[in-house]
């Protein structure tokens, strides 16, 4: 399945879906004018990347290296919490379909907010995260 390479603008983020390398990379400021827009068509290409590897048993082959999601946004409205928390909801519910999937978040150095919501995030869908500080 093709991924995804869509570069940042000055209101939203670069998202990077690559399959061949098991990542999944979100980065920048994520404040899009039509938000629903901007995140349906991703959300749609993580979900159907994940259901084809289950309907095709390959479970254990894909497992053999873990998928890493990284968040690395600097930036969010409040529009795009909602989309961002609904790949969380992806991530976890593959998760307890068998999927080896860990999620990345980072943060700058003295970022607290950026990582609390992190905290929040990870605690709202029961998934942990790896938090990682990015020095300035």
């Amino acid at each position: 399945m093709k991924g995804l390479d869509i570069p940042a603008t000055a209101k939203s983020p670069r998202v990077l879906l690559d399959t061949d390398k098991n990542i999944f990379e979100i980065q920048g400021n994520s404040r899009p004018e039509n938000v629903r827009d901007f995140y349906f068509p991703i959300i749609y290409k993580i979900r159907k990347y994940f259901e084809k590897v289950i309907d095709k048993n390959k479970v254990d082959e894909f497992n053999e290296k873990s998928f890493k999601f990284n968040f690395k946004l600097d930036y969010f409205n409040s529009s795009s919490a909602k989309f961002i928390s609904d790949i969380l909801v992806l991530i976890r519910d593959f998760t307890e379909e068998g999927l080896n999937l860990k999620v990345n978040w980072y943060f700058a150095d003295g970022d607290e907010d950026m990582m609390e919501v992190g905290e929040d995030f990870s605690e709202m869908i029961s998934v942990p995260f790896n938090y990682i500080m990015i020095e300035k």
